[in-house]
């Protein structure tokens, strides 16, 4: 696990791949990929009958597919959820709220843990529960100052912003002190899905990738 956070740490752009899976999901993951991506999380669609069953093929597909990337899951509101990801090859879960049972399921599963917060006795809650990394969210509706403000009594967790994280402050959420950014509509734009044009895809995952790699 500490070798997975450490990867994410490193690498800092993890892509939300949300509404996409087989084919679909192959191409924008093959333009993203050649872009320099490495993480990516499908998430579960909780209002979908059959979103277990769609989430756990898609991790499996990047996983055959794209060995050097690391794959999870997103939001993971039930044990279940945690068990489908384990079973498909995930090696993270995200959730959008902090739930003790997900939490403690997800590092009995040899999982790290990537709960959702928002005040600091969530994010509290949440660390002392065994997360690896909390995400803020939403990162950017909160502000960028946000994080500076709390940081100053917990600074020993690590964080990982989400929502409204874009290539104009990318890196400026770094430089706050998140370790990494959870990037969906950028690098899932649905519009440019739509005119299949995944180089756009491409250069906007090398931009994410760059400002990365200067941070």
């Amino acid at each position: 696990m500490s070798d997975v956070v450490k990867f994410i740490e490193d690498n800092k752009v993890l892509v939300i791949c949300r509404g996409y899976y087989g084919d679909d999901l192959r191409k924008v993951i093959t333009a993203l990929h050649k872009g320099g991506i490495r993480m990516a999380e499908v998430t579960f669609d909780q209002a979908d009958p059959d979103a277990i069953e769609k989430t756990s093929g898609a991790i499996r597909m990047i996983r055959e597919e794209f060995p050097d990337m690391k794959v999870g899951s997103g939001t993971v509101t039930c044990v279940e959820h945690v068990i489908a990801t384990k079973e498909a090859g995930g090696e993270f879960c995200l959730s959008p709220n902090v739930n003790i049972d997900v939490i403690k399921a997800t590092k009995a599963a040899g999982l790290v843990s990537i709960p959702g917060a928002m005040t600091p006795s969530e994010i509290l809650d949440a660390h002392d529960a065994g997360a690896d990394i909390v995400k803020i969210f939403p990162a950017g509706w909160l502000g960028l100052g946000y994080l500076k403000d709390v940081k100053g009594p917990v600074n020993h967790v690590k964080f990982l912003a989400a929502a409204g994280v874009n290539e104009e402050n990318f890196a400026d959420f770094l430089k706050a002190g998140y370790s990494a950014a959870g990037i969906s509509g950028r690098l899932l734009d649905k519009k440019v899905i739509a005119e299949g044009n995944y180089d756009e895809l491409t250069r906007r995952a090398q931009t994410f990738v760059k400002i990365a790699s200067e941070n």
